[in-house]
Formats: C-alpha cells, structure tokens, sequence
C-alpha cells in the first residue's frame, strides 16, 4: 500500500518515472515492474525466520542482480529492515542514493542497528512524530512526513450497505477481529482470538478481514474450527470498513492497531510470539509499550495483552468494557482522537506520500533522455 501510494505521487510530480523492485498487486497496479512478491518475505519472528533463509536469500540475490542489470537512479527500501538493510548496503555500495520510507523500528530494539541506517542510507522518511529526533540524534538525516495512512479517505460505503454487502445483522453490534497479516502470526494469534468470541456470544456480528499476504483457504480453515461462529463469522476483503463500522476491535500489535485508531474504533491489543522469540526479544526491548498507538500517545490508551496476557478471558473482560457508552470507551476515543492528530504530520492537508515524494524528487538526478527509475 506504501509503495503504490508513493509511486502514484512521484509519477504526479514526474510522470516518465519507472519503477521495479518487491511488492504486491497494489504495486504492480500502480506501475511497479516486480521482481517478485513481497508475500515471499512475509516472514516474522527470530526462530520462525531461520528455516526461510535459504530462499530469502535467493531473492535477494535476484534483486540486486535486477538492480546491477537497470542501474536505477535511486532505490526506495520500505519498512522490512531484516532484508531492506541489506538492500540499502548493497545499492549503496553500487553508488546508489538510497531513501528509507517508513524507518526500521530500532528505537523499540536493537537500537545499535541505527548505525546501519547512519552507514548506508542517504535520507530516511519517518512516518511516526518521536522518530525524526531519534533518528537524527544519532546522525541519520531524517524527516518526520506523516502516516501514510492517515490520508486515506474515510469509507465510504454506509453500514446499512455494509451489511447487505457481506449478509450481517445491522442490528448487532459488531466486532473486527485483526490477527495479523502473516501465516505464522495468524497461527499463534487467531485461535485465542476465536475462542474470546465464541465466549463473547451470538450477540455479536465478527467480522475478520484477510490479508492481502494470506490464503483465505488458511484462514477459513481455522476458522471453521470454532463451530460456535459458525453463523456470526464473516470473512470480508478490506480493513478499513469493518473497522469502521464496528463498535470495538482485538487487534494484533503492528499497523491494524493504527489503522484503528484512524477509523475511531476501540480496540484491545494481542499479541504473540513463540516462547523462544519472546525469551530472546523481550530483554531487548527499549520502549514501554507494544501497541502503537500507546506509543505514539506516550500513555496507555488501549490494553496490552502480549503473551501470557494474551487470554480470551481477559479479551472478554477488556472488550466488554468497551462497548458500552461509559467513561472507559470514551476516555480511549478521545485518546484515539489524539494519535489521529499525531500522526497527520506537520503539513496538514499534504498527504505523507505526497510529502516524501516531493523529497525524493528533489533527490533524483537532473533530467535524462530516458525515462529514470
């Protein structure tokens, strides 16, 4: 979604502009030649990562291979720091200007990674407001351009059609189930999830939106394991509506909790590793919160749940205090509300892609003959 959005903007500004690289259909629509999908790097974890390595390393050896056959002009790494640090070192070695969008998380771990960036990168576009001085601190050169989701218009569609759309009760409340958008981390997170809404009840209408970078085959199957849902489960294509027209959420720890915020949904946050991943990551973990939100907030605006925590008794007692209208509801829209402000950036009405586009274009080398890339 970052790289279609950002490649619309940069072709806005300079439309001969031609792209290659690692993305997903919304890429390839908006003009990406790519050298494969970015599903094949949907991998996370430590332990859970090491039996990929041989074909993750493949593909990046495709990669630079592509790159030393085109000679871009600039290369864009987006997020995923496991490989796109590696990327980032090898365009640069080649003499290629290199832009970080949406910056690694290393003020959360690993903060001695930042050198990589201060090494290997030429300008990084942060999309949260606390890393531009975290970054720069330690010598990277970096500037704070917004969320990009944040521009992203409100849906459209009203409940009522919503519901007709996807056969749900408009009379129902409803509740958006988020277990995250890799295999693994839909493994370790949706059965819990699952069983917190059998326990919630037929009350409720779940509504549980698939990832782009999953089987829906996978997901129905685990799903079909709850017989209790089998009525009041509903596998739908896109976040954002659901999110919106649902009273709360129990959202996996990453970008669906920001996408929360954004659609005013409240939500309690889950998460789960394996035993091994926590026991290595945990001790190396600088922040006081997982959840973005709460990060982004500086408070504890929506409940953790991480590992043990991670319940469905305790996503029941946190989600039913969240639909009703009483102060606990309120006082997490009005934190919510706060993050929103936050995370629209210091330009008001110029999107974040917009932002950083204008900044890598005044990077790109003088006009050529030739279309660039």
């Amino acid at each position: 979604m970052y790289g279609a959005q950002l490649i619309a903007a940069l072709r806005r500004l300079e439309p001969s502009l031609e792209f290659f690289g690692v993305g997903g259909d919304r890429m390839r629509a908006a003009g990406c030649d790519t050298v494969f999908d970015s599903k094949d790097l949907a991998v996370v974890g430590i332990t859970e990562i090491v039996g990929h390595l041989p074909k993750i390393w493949g593909l990046f050896r495709k990669l630079v291979a592509e790159a030393d056959r085109r000679k871009p002009d600039l290369a864009i790494v987006i997020d995923a720091p496991a490989f796109n640090w590696r990327v980032a070192r090898a365009m640069h070695e080649r003499g290629t200007p290199v832009v970080y969008y949406v910056c690694p998380q290393f003020w959360a771990w690993r903060q001695g990674r930042v050198k990589l960036l201060r090494k290997y990168v030429t300008k990084a576009l942060a999309i949260f407001p606390f890393e531009e001085q975290f970054f720069r601190e330690r010598g990277v050169d970096t500037t704070f351009v917004g969320h990009p989701l944040a521009s992203l218009p409100l849906p459209t569609i009203t409940r009522e059609a919503y519901a007709q759309q996807h056969q749900l009760d408009p009379a129902k409340s409803w509740i958006t189930l988020m277990p995250g958008s890799r295999r693994k981390e839909v493994a370790m997170n949706l059965p819990t999830i699952l069983t917190a809404a059998a326990q919630l009840g037929a009350g409720y209408e779940f509504l549980l939106p698939v990832a782009p970078t999953l089987d829906p085959n996978f997901v129905l199957s685990m799903a079909q394991a709850v017989p209790a849902l089998k009525n009041s489960l509903h596998l739908v294509p896109d976040s954002l509506p659901a999110l919106r027209h649902s009273r709360a959420g129990i959202i996996a720890s990453g970008t669906a909790t920001v996408e929360a915020a954004l659609m005013n949904t409240p939500f309690v946050m889950v998460y789960r590793v394996s035993p091994l991943t926590y026991l290595l990551g945990r001790s190396q973990v600088k922040v006081p919160f997982f959840a973005m939100v709460n990060l982004i907030a500086g408070t504890a605006v929506v409940p953790e749940l991480v590992q043990h925590d991670f319940t469905a008794e305790n996503i029941v007692s946190h989600v039913q205090e969240l639909l009703p209208e009483r102060p606990d509801r309120q006082t997490m829209l009005a934190g919510l509300a706060q993050v929103r402000a936050r995370l629209e950036g210091p330009l008001g009405a110029i999107s974040a892609p917009d932002r950083a586009a204008a900044i890598i274009h005044t990077m790109l080398a003088p006009q050529t003959s030739h279309p660039r890339s």
